[in-house]
């Protein structure tokens, strides 16, 4: 029943698309035979207002209407633009997470259940919220200590939202899983991993303890840098349903008449932010993920806040050294050390050749050299490599293409800020100063000490690797004279697993026909 649940509901999904304009507005014109019939059909049905609006807003309106978990998988798949493409990636981006406010009763009761203490032994105040959106909304509060009082923001899970998220994702993976058998040719973006990646992502986001660890961990990794923090977080007050941290006063980055009336320099503002996230990403490992401008504000000494760390980045020390390799390989024009840090990665098949990878390269940076530094964006340079991994069969890296999404933003807040930007000259000090310490002699004698380190700790598994030896070389003697066989519960899981993906594709077909002949009986 839940199955033919999701059936419904992801029907129910496609049919506010189509009414609200979102698949009208997509590029046709290329499909041909079934497809682009769908996509007329999709014209007839739509709404003759909808049809005034751009992609953006319909999108934006189709969203509002089919509640906030869409709203978070918006925001996800843009974060995606393997998955959707850059202009839908772009157009997603630009959804508006506000929502109505729920009842500040509501909030209390969360805070009261999830800290098991009475809100006016919590705080000194609790006032209304400030802002809401799909997850949780903000109140302003004020707490006391040794009789000083401190303002607080207070941020609280919306009612019901684990409940209504994860039944829809239910329809999410529905549709992964049958775009998956249906269309061979997008099983190299793995649309039932990205749903999967949706699931965990938005687990972690919906228990505010992890946000405050994140926040943590941040604040940590930046409390010597200059002109950078994050909220400090009241771990008293923070539980699963519940954060309360540190009100900042700032100016919002967005706000660019409010920073220059202010007497901000801008283009300060704008080189402290890059280098910043670069710094984060290839020192720490660990990098702000949503750095929109709503979520930066700007302090009267200049300092950057970044708040809202739902989602949060991580890049292990290959995937550093890739992507330092990579920028440098383009700086310095050496296009087959570009190529070959993609094959010794892994991320490229073996069956490709350097040399034609390298070419493809190529394509890429030659038209960079030559212009001016100002016109040369990362991000950009970033998405057309994407692109030409494509057709090398590269699988998709999310971690790798969250870091292009971040990039992207933070290099348009960069420009909003400063329309002449350089963003070679402003990453130079922080990317050169990484390489040179990560990729030079001193990068030789780390990879030593943790080669002497793993083979001590290799040595210590050495009988536990013998009995494990031993017991493999037993199972493989009783293979060989046996065969291969499975046991009875394995046998039963694999029939069942199977039964269970042919069963759900020809509901979800059944149920997807019978409510397209109720809708064109409804309309006709």
């Amino acid at each position: 029943m839940s199955e033919l649940a999701a059936g419904f509901r992801l029907v129910r999904a496609g049919w506010v698309l189509v009414r609200e304009g979102v698949v009208a507005a997509l590029p046709g014109d290329e499909l041909s035979g079934l497809p682009k019939f769908g996509w007329r059909m999709a014209r007839l049905f739509t709404r003759r207002r909808a049809l005034a609006y751009e992609r953006g807003d319909r999108l934006a309106k189709a969203v509002v209407r089919l509640g906030p978990s869409y709203v978070k998988l918006g925001q996800f798949l843009a974060t995606r633009p393997d998955v959707v493409g850059n202009d839908i990636a772009l157009d997603l981006a630009m959804l508006q997470d506000k929502m109505q406010t729920f009842p500040q009763a509501e909030a209390i009761a969360a805070i009261e259940a999830s800290l098991g203490r009475k809100v006016g032994e919590l705080y000194a105040s609790f006032g209304e919220a400030v802002a809401a959106a799909s997850i949780a909304q903000v109140h302003i509060a004020e707490t006391l200590q040794d009789g000083v009082g401190s303002r607080v923001a207070v941020k609280v899970i919306r009612p019901g939202v684990r409940r209504r998220f994860f039944r829809d994702l239910e329809s999410y993976f529905l549709a992964a899983r049958l775009q998956e058998k249906y269309i061979p040719s997008s099983r190299r973006l793995r649309p039932v991993e990205v749903t999967q990646t949706l699931a965990q992502t938005t687990k972690i986001e919906m228990d505010l303890r992890l946000e405050a660890a994140a926040l943590s961990e941040l604040g940590e990794n930046t409390k010597d840098d200059p002109g950078f923090r994050v909220p400090r977080v009241d771990w008293e007050r923070t539980g699963r349903d519940v954060l309360t941290m540190e009100w900042v006063d700032g100016i919002k980055m967005n706000d660019i008449a409010g920073l220059t009336a202010a007497g901000h320099d801008l283009k300060a503002i704008a080189v402290n932010l890059v280098q910043s996230f670069l710094r984060h990403t290839l020192r720490d490992g660990f990098f702000h993920a949503d750095m929109h401008p709503g979520n930066l504000f700007v302090e009267p000494d200049g300092t950057i806040v970044a708040v809202d760390l739902g989602i949060a980045g991580r890049l292990g020390k290959k995937e550093r050294r890739f992507l330092a390799e990579i920028l440098y390989g383009f700086i310095t024009r050496d296009y087959l050390r570009v190529a070959e840090v993609h094959f010794e990665a892994g991320y490229v098949p073996r069956q490709h050749h350097v040399a034609a990878f390298a070419q493809a390269i190529r394509a890429i940076g030659e038209p960079i050299h030559g212009q001016p530094a100002e016109t040369i964006s990362m991000a950009k340079l970033l998405t057309l490599l994407f692109e030409v991994t494509d057709l090398f069969d590269m699988a998709t890296r999310s971690e790798l293409v969250l870091l292009q999404k971040t990039m992207v933003v933070v290099e348009g807040v960069a420009r909003t800020l400063d329309p002449t930007f350089n963003m070679w000259k402003t990453s130079e000090p922080v990317v050169g100063g990484w390489i040179s310490g990560n990729l030079g002699p001193r990068a030789l004698l780390a990879d030593a000490r943790d080669g002497a380190s793993a083979l001590l700790a290799l040595a210590r598994q050495a009988p536990d690797l013998a009995a494990r030896t031993e017991r493999l070389s037993r199972e493989i003697d009783l293979m060989a004279e046996h065969g291969l066989r499975f046991d009875e519960r394995t046998a039963h899981a694999i029939g069942k697993a199977e039964a269970r993906h042919t069963r759900s594709g020809r509901l979800a077909l059944w149920v997807i026909a019978v409510t397209l002949v109720y809708i064109a009986w409804r309309v006709f």
